[in-house]
């Protein structure tokens, strides 16, 4: 199972999702792209989309655009069940009967495929080191209204997904203990940052980082996903561009630290994303799933069944 993938239109008029910004990762991939990237070589029976700021509609209240994302996705949906869940954006800082709306509409557009929210709260006191298209304020996890939306995620039933720096997982851990309902997903590692001040300071940032995560091995309710590693906000852009890449070099290079989050937090607590078509910088699919194979080959089958699957379903509450 695939748990994070983005959809984005040929059309690039449909990349903007923010007044005046532009997702600088938005590169064309349909459906069929994901379908061949999925039966290219791998099992992959199943998916996960992840909200990425598109198709947002144009009219009505803004704290509805969002829902246009959920209802175009769910329009590419194929018979077979491929894409089994959504995760669309709302704003959770919203007024809570604005929220309860957004909300109700997400489930409505997504015909039993909605499964979640994520608002992301990565933040960096060096502007040079954001990479997400929005730019959310310091010690949002904190924020009492920002948790107070969170609150209506766990009285549904939804997941809360998002993505942090390695020096917010504190923030995180408090943030989910006050929430012990709530199931919380953790994207791209947790955000062990390569880029600005970090850059070149990868085994001080993987110190700090692997603190971190050990604090969320507390947490029970976090579970992370493992990935994110072709974006040059967390791999070195020199590693990127070496050629030729293969499977054994993304093993050797991020092995290690891929291993210690699932001793740390145990496999029923790590899945593999593959964050295409955004992780296509490093590799194509078939390289990606091969290294994360050999990464994950000293587990138990069973440990590699959450791996690479289970744990993605109880999270995000699919069937088999």
């Amino acid at each position: 199972m695939d748990p994070h993938h983005h959809l984005w239109p040929d059309s690039p008029t449909n990349f903007s999702a923010v007044p005046g910004d532009r997702n600088a990762n938005a590169t064309p991939y349909s459906v069929q792209d994901l379908r061949a990237d999925t039966g290219s070589g791998h099992n992959v029976v199943a998916t996960v989309f992840v909200e990425c700021s598109t198709n947002y509609y144009t009219e009505g209240p803004q704290h509805l655009r969002p829902v246009g994302e959920t209802d175009w996705v769910a329009s590419q949906s194929v018979s077979d069940g491929l894409l089994s869940g959504i995760v669309g954006y709302a704003n959770l800082m919203e007024e809570p009967s604005e929220l309860a709306e957004a909300l109700d509409a997400h489930t409505e557009a997504g015909n039993g495929t909605f499964k979640g929210v994520r608002h992301t709260v990565a933040w960096d006191a060096n502007p040079g080191v954001f990479a997400s298209i929005r730019r959310p304020p310091s010690g949002l996890l904190l924020d009492s209204t920002f948790r107070r939306g969170a609150s209506e995620l766990a009285r549904r039933g939804l997941v809360y997904e998002t993505w942090t720096y390695f020096h917010q997982l504190p923030e995180l851990c408090d943030f989910a203990r006050s929430h012990p309902n709530l199931v919380v997903v953790l994207n791209h590692l947790g955000g062990p940052a390569a880029t600005g001040p970090y850059a070149q300071r990868r085994d001080e940032v993987l110190e700090e980082w692997r603190v971190g995560v050990k604090a969320l091995s507390h947490v029970p309710n976090v579970v992370m996903k493992l990935g994110g590693i072709g974006m040059p906000a967390f791999t070195p852009v020199e590693f990127i561009e070496s050629t030729p890449m293969t499977s054994t070099g993304i093993a050797d290079y991020w092995g290690l630290q891929i291993r210690y989050c699932i001793e740390t937090l145990g496999p029923e607590r790590c899945m593999f994303e593959s964050n295409f078509p955004v992780d296509r910088r490093l590799c194509d699919y078939v390289t990606l799933w091969n290294a994360f194979k050999l990464i994950a080959a000293p587990y138990s089958i069973a440990e590699r069944e959450s791996l690479f699957a289970g744990t993605a379903r109880r999270s995000y509450g699919i069937g088999r």
